[in-house]
C-alpha cells in the first residue's frame, strides 16, 4: 500500500466569542492590572482536503487579542491551500515566514496555532486514531485538577463547594488563586480549602505573576505547611532568574510557563532551571508542532509537565509525555463542543474518538461573529 498525496482544498476561519456566566477575577484584577474576564474569543480553523478528510483546531485569547489573531490568520491563510496536509512542519514554516515581519511569537504564532492543531486533528482522524495514540501515548488517562472553581471573585465558601463538586465528579486535585494585595487573606483561603478537602488531596495555588521576589519567597515559606503540589506563577513570567532562585530555595515545586508565547521563551526557563513543572500552552506557543518541540526539551531536563487550559488539546499531548503529567480541567469550553471529556478516579480519560475527538456545537456556530473561507468549499 502506497501513500497517495492529498492537498488542502478549503480552509474556513471563524472567530467565536464565548460569554462567561460570571465575570472572572484573578490576582491581576485585584492589583489593578486587568479588568474581570467576561468572555473568551476563539479562532477556529476547519480544514478540508481534496480526498475529503477534515480537521478542526482552535486558539484563543482572553481579554484582548482575538481580533488580531483572526486578522493575521486571514492574511497568511492562502498559503495553506494546495499543500499536503501531512507535511505539517513544512506548512507551519511556510505560514510563519509569510507573516514574519511582525515576529515569530505572540499573535503571529497564536494565529497559526488553530491551523496547526486542525492539521494534527486531520492527520489523526485519517489514521483512525486518537491524537494521543498517533503521537505515541504513554498512558490512556492523565491526572487532572480543577481550576475554574477557585477564582478570587468567589467567596471561600463558594470555592469549598466547587472543590467538593469537582472531587465528586472524579477530578483529582484542586487549584485556587492567590496573589491578593492582602497576603493574610491568601493564607486564610488556602488554609480553609486545605482543611476542607483534607490532607490527601493534591492542592495547588496560582499567584498569576503578582508577587515580587521578596513576597514570593516569604509566601512560599509560609505556604510550605499546606503540602502544596505546586506554587504557580509566583513571579513575572519573564523573570527566569527569580523563578530559578525560588525553585532552589523552596521545598514546594514551582510551576510556570503558561504566559510565554514561543518555544524560544520557554528555552530560557528550561536552561535557567526556573521551575520544577513547566506549563506550556499549545495555542499560545504556536500549536502542537511547537509544543512537541518544547516537550522534548523539557523531558530532557527532567521537568514535569502541566499544560495550561485547553484540555481538549492538552489531554492528548500530556498523555504522550514520558513523565507522569497533569492536565487542567476547565468547564468553560463545554458549550463549544458536542462531546465531553470523562473524569474518573482523579484522572481524565483519553477519548477513543479519532483525532482530538471534538465536534463544534451549534452553540459555537451561533456565537460566531465573523468567518472567512479560502480555497474551494
Amino acid at each position: 500500500m502506497t501513500y497517495t498525496p492529498d492537498a488542502v482544498r478549503h480552509l474556513q476561519l471563524s472567530t467565536v466569542t464565548l460569554p462567561l456566566s460570571t465575570p472572572i477575577s484573578d490576582a491581576k484584577v485585584f492589583t489593578g492590572r486587568q479588568r474581570p474576564m467576561t468572555e473568551v474569543v476563539f479562532l477556529v480553523a476547519e480544514i478540508t482536503t481534496e480526498q475529503g478528510h477534515s480537521g478542526v483546531g482552535f486558539s484563543y485569547s482572553k481579554r484582548a487579542g482575538g481580533p488580531a489573531q483572526y486578522a493575521h490568520a486571514k492574511e497568511v491563510a492562502e498559503g495553506l491551500i494546495g499543500e499536503d496536509p501531512s507535511d505539517i512542519a513544512k506548512v507551519y514554516d511556510k505560514l510563519l515566514w509569510a507573516g514574519a515581519s511582525v515576529g515569530r511569537s505572540g499573535v503571529a504564532t497564536q494565529a497559526l496555532a488553530a491551523i496547526d492543531v486542525a492539521l494534527w486533528d486531520l492527520k489523526a482522524k485519517r489514521a483512525g486514531l486518537p491524537l494521543a495514540k498517533l503521537l505515541g501515548a504513554h498512558r490512556d488517562s492523565v491526572r487532572t485538577y480543577n481550576t475554574s472553581g477557585g477564582f478570587l471573585q468567589a467567596s471561600l465558601e463558594e470555592v469549598k463547594d466547587r472543590a467538593t463538586a469537582s472531587l465528586e465528579a472524579g477530578i483529582g486535585g484542586i487549584k485556587i488563586k492567590v496573589g491578593l494585595p492582602d497576603s493574610a487573606e491568601d493564607l486564610r483561603r488556602v488554609a480553609g480549602v486545605r482543611e476542607h478537602i483534607g490532607a490527601g488531596v493534591p492542592l495547588m495555588v496560582d499567584a498569576n505573576q503578582q508577587w515580587d521576589r521578596a513576597t514570593a519567597l516569604r509566601m512560599g515559606r509560609r505556604l510550605e505547611e499546606f503540602d502544596l503540589t505546586w506554587i504557580e506563577e509566583p513571579l513575572d513570567a519573564y523573570d527566569a532568574e527569580g523563578h530559578a532562585r525560588l525553585t532552589a530555595a523552596l521545598d514546594t515545586p514551582i510551576a510556570t510557563g503558561e504566559m510565554l508565547a514561543s518555544v524560544a521563551e520557554h528555552v530560557r526557563l528550561i536552561e535557567a532551571r526556573s521551575c520544577d513543572i513547566i506549563q506550556p500552552d499549545a495555542p499560545r506557543v504556536g500549536g502542537i508542532t511547537q509544543f512537541l518541540r518544547l516537550a522534548a526539551l523539557a523531558d530532557q531536563r527532567g521537568l514535569d509537565l502541566a499544560p495550561h487550559f485547553a484540555m481538549e488539546i492538552h489531554l492528548h499531548l500530556a498523555a504522550a509525555y514520558p513523565r507522569e503529567p497533569w492536565v487542567e480541567h476547565f468547564d468553560w469550553l463545554d458549550p463549544l463542543f458536542e462531546e465531553r471529556l470523562e473524569t474518573r478516579d482523579g484522572r481524565m480519560l483519553v477519548p477513543s474518538r479519532p483525532g482530538l475527538g471534538i465536534t463544534l456545537s451549534e452553540q459555537a456556530r451561533a456565537w460566531t461573529t465573523d468567518s472567512a473561507g479560502f480555497g474551494t468549499a
